[in-house]
């Protein structure tokens, strides 16, 4: 293999087509084919599975890594060479929607005034954004699942502190009196989930004997999901940090005092030796300070 095949693998599976890539690099679709073809031929693996868009298989993945990994420092050491101009690093990161939404955005306003570097996000759940990262899809993964991956270090964040809302015309159609006490009827009470993989909800029914799960409303959105439980579609755990005053002004209620779920937060990331990584992570840090992290 040569670095000239896997960053046709690179721009392949970053474009997610022949053409796209050939695009990217400024060659014909064949070309890209024909390195593909031969970097395939050398490790006797297929590297690319030819979808829309196209992914790396299990083999393709480790040499993804490793052509992120070698771009990126190609692109340093140019620039502490001085030779010529460097250009711009890309790096892809996986983040989950609530963390976008919220607390992560100053990331976004710092990466602004750097002019050598391309973010790329990739919307994941925080259980599954290492996953990502283990693929070599991403550089660095915001995740709550502190899993060891090969090459990469792992550092505390902080938490999210979801509470249990709802619209208050949702939930007086849903709870009832009993010696005085106001009881909830959570098998009845129809729930939001963000996605199919989103199984936080879940698991806060199952806590209170809940295992016949109530209708789901599926809202692939944050912000879009707040509002659905202003609206009254569904009770959800929201961010507390999202909520703003809407307790205060009395769109959302908290369902129970004291019933929130903290789901805790992690930066992994390659341990490379990279400024712009360091940098990215510095930028991290700071605005997951809100979050409470060691």
């Amino acid at each position: 293999m040569n670095f000239e095949q896997l960053r046709a693998l690179l721009a392949v599976v970053d474009e997610g087509t022949f053409e796209a890539a050939a695009d990217e690099l400024k060659v014909s679709p064949s070309a890209i084919s024909q390195r593909i073809k031969a970097l395939e031929g050398s490790v006797g693996n297929v590297v690319v599975r030819r979808t829309v868009p196209c992914t790396a298989t299990e083999a393709g993945a480790v040499l993804l890594r490793m052509a992120r990994q070698v771009a990126l420092l190609e692109t340093e050491a140019r620039e502490a060479l001085g030779t010529g101009d460097p250009g711009q690093a890309m790096l892809p990161l996986a983040v989950n929607a609530d963390s976008l939404a919220t607390w992560f955005r100053p990331v976004l306003r710092d990466a602004a005034g750097w002019p050598d570097t391309v973010l790329r996000l990739q919307l994941e759940d925080e259980e599954h954004t290492s996953d990502l990262l283990r693929r070599g899809d991403v550089v660095g993964a915001v995740t709550a699942a502190p899993r060891v991956v090969t090459g990469c270090r792992t550092e505390k964040l902080g938490a999210i502190r979801y509470q249990p809302v709802a619209a208050p015309a949702l939930l007086d159609r849903h709870t009832r009196l009993r010696g005085g006490k106001r009881i909830v009827e959570w098998g009845r009470m129809p729930v939001l989930r963000y996605g199919p993989k989103d199984d936080l909800q879940n698991k806060f029914l199952r806590a209170r004997g809940v295992e016949q799960l109530p209708l789901a409303h599926q809202i692939p959105s944050s912000e879009a999901y707040l509002e659905a439980a202003r609206a009254g579609l569904g009770w959800g755990l929201v961010p507390e940090v999202q909520m703003g005053a809407a307790p205060a002004d009395g769109s959302l209620e908290i369902i129970v005092p004291h019933g929130h779920r903290d789901v805790p937060l992690y930066w992994q990331v390659w341990k490379l030796g990279s400024s712009r990584i360091e940098r990215l992570s510095a930028a991290v840090h700071r605005a997951a300070a809100p979050l409470g992290g060691a």
